[in-house]
């Protein structure tokens, strides 16, 4: 038997492509070296296109446990600035505060609805391609055997075996100059300000909730999370003494003592856990050479690293799955136009180069220092500008990405409107099937079957071609379906979709 896709690894860009890829009616076979879903958060929430892109595939109302659709956040930080977003008429940027660990239960829940079958404690351990597939050699609970598979996918993290046996080079820096140490754990009563939830530290001042925190000796965050029930502390100093072993609570307050140059005593969280307590030295920036090899791609944290300030990791690598899903299936099924899967990449790594410079943007403008200080300084002058909130805005949500479709149309290649539906239905409930869609506020005749109709909003075109994957692929404003207007629709469905 040869399995159409096998994804190695189940964390959450696994488990996304697994969904998208079933949506699109080819089956995926997902491999994951651990026995058991893993404990360790390493991701405290979404940030960016990627809320907006689990509405539209209906996963949002799981996680957030609301039914009204994502709302723009009000403020936001950069490199520990705030961010007024409140003065942006369209704000991009959208939040959503769940533990990575829900993330990854919603998503295996909702790949084993879309019969996905997932091994745990399957772990990948060689493959040899040709032409026509891959043969993978895995070691499971029962000894060695092989799978045979059309491709095979990478999720398997910034380590990625698959990468590294598919010879791909993973460039880049790395830094040993900063110490992280975070940990959930609880904070004296009288220190916690009940007018904003944040601290008032005595001997220091105010330290606002869920925003990272500079001195001038370094960074202290304390975040009082609605999904833990005990806060988050994390701190970062540059250049500092690392102690020997596991982080201790201790050891974490000795940190914020340094950092605030006032003391602050940690006690052991409450409430069941899992509790985070966590060391890292250092750091990674990377970019995968190529994103494809033959029939072995990668997603997510196997085809990029970098810093995780600002939150962009899980909004890179799920719509990195996304963007993937419905071109590979396309593949398999053999209905994919010549070179739409080497689009993956020519699509995907500009966004990933974005992420890396952001983050790398961040991580100059939170280091110590009297020149940092005076960057801020002129960081905060610039925010005051609702024309330059715009631009960080559209760049820590993805909002700046667009995709060469070959139309100069305002909407081809972005992210399609919120649109309201005739009926009263939104453009989220129409695209939970992961299929492309023709959407029509003309009334006339295109050549293709079209859903019709807007109610409620603004009409920003009078035709668009929606891809799988929520990017507009063609759209026209002409008053009605005429000769040109045709032509270059089929042109778009050619290029697209086969």
């Amino acid at each position: 038997m040869i399995v159409d896709v096998v994804i190695a690894g189940a964390g959450p860009n696994g488990l996304m492509l697994a969904c998208e890829l079933s949506l699109a009616g080819v089956r995926p076979l997902v491999l994951e070296r651990l026995p058991e879903r893993s404990q360790d958060n390493r991701a405290n929430g979404l940030v960016g296109q990627v809320v907006r892109m689990l509405d539209r595939r209906g996963l949002y109302e799981r996680l957030a446990g609301v039914q009204d659709p994502p709302r723009p956040a009000p403020g936001f930080v950069f490199g520990a600035l705030p961010i007024d977003l409140s003065v942006l008429d369209d704000n991009p940027l959208y939040l959503l505060p769940v533990p990575q660990l829900r993330i990854e239960q919603m998503l295996e829940e909702r790949a084993g609805e879309l019969g996905v079958e997932i091994r745990r404690g399957h772990e990948l351990t060689g493959f040899d391609q040709d032409a026509d597939g891959v043969t993978l050699k895995v070691s499971g609970p029962a000894g060695p055997y092989t799978v045979e598979a059309r491709f095979l996918v990478g999720a398997d993290g910034g380590h990625s075996i698959v990468r590294k046996l598919a010879g791909i080079a993973f460039p880049g820096v790395t830094t040993d100059t900063t110490i992280s140490r975070t940990a959930h754990a609880t904070v004296p009563a009288e220190f916690i300000d009940p007018a904003t939830g944040g601290l008032d530290v005595p001997g220091y001042g105010p330290i606002p909730p869920l925003l990272h925190h500079r001195t001038e000796r370094g960074l202290f965050v304390y975040a009082p999370l609605p999904s833990s029930t005990a806060p988050l502390i994390s701190t970062m100093e540059w250049n500092g003494q690392d102690a020997e072993g596991p982080l201790t609570l201790a050891e974490l307050q000795a940190s914020a003592r340094r950092v605030l140059g006032a003391d602050i005593a940690f006690g052991p969280p409450d409430g069941p856990g899992p509790h985070l307590m966590r060391k890292l030295n250092g750091g990674n920036t990377r970019l995968a050479e190529r994103f494809r090899d033959g029939r072995v791609l990668l997603v997510g944290d196997a085809a990029h690293v970098h810093a995780a300030i600002g939150g962009p990791g899980l909004n890179l690598g799920l719509q990195d799955a996304v963007n993937l899903g419905w071109k590979l299936a396309a593949e398999v099924r053999g209905t994919a136009p010549a070179g739409l899967l080497d689009t993956y990449e020519s699509e995907r790594r500009p966004a990933a180069e974005r992420v890396v410079m952001s983050s790398r943007a961040q991580s100059a403008l939170i280091a110590p220092g009297s020149e940092v200080t005076g960057l801020r300084a002129l960081f905060t002058e610039l925010l005051g500008d609702p024309r330059n909130v715009r631009r960080i805005a559209d760049l820590m949500s993805g909002a700046d990405i667009r995709y060469d479709v070959g139309s100069d149309h305002p909407l081809a290649g972005r992210w399609a409107p919120d649109l309201d539906l005739e009926g009263g239905g939104r453009l989220a409930e129409l695209t939970r099937d992961g299929r492309p869609h023709l959407i029509d506020f003309t009334g006339g005749d295109w050549g293709h079957p079209a859903t019709a109709g807007l109610s409620g909003s603004a009409v920003p075109c009078t035709a668009l071609l929606l891809r799988p994957d929520g990017y507009v692929a063609w759209a026209t404003d002409v008053p009605q379906p005429d000769a040109e207007s045709r032509a270059s629709l089929r042109t778009a469905i050619r290029r697209w979709l086969g």
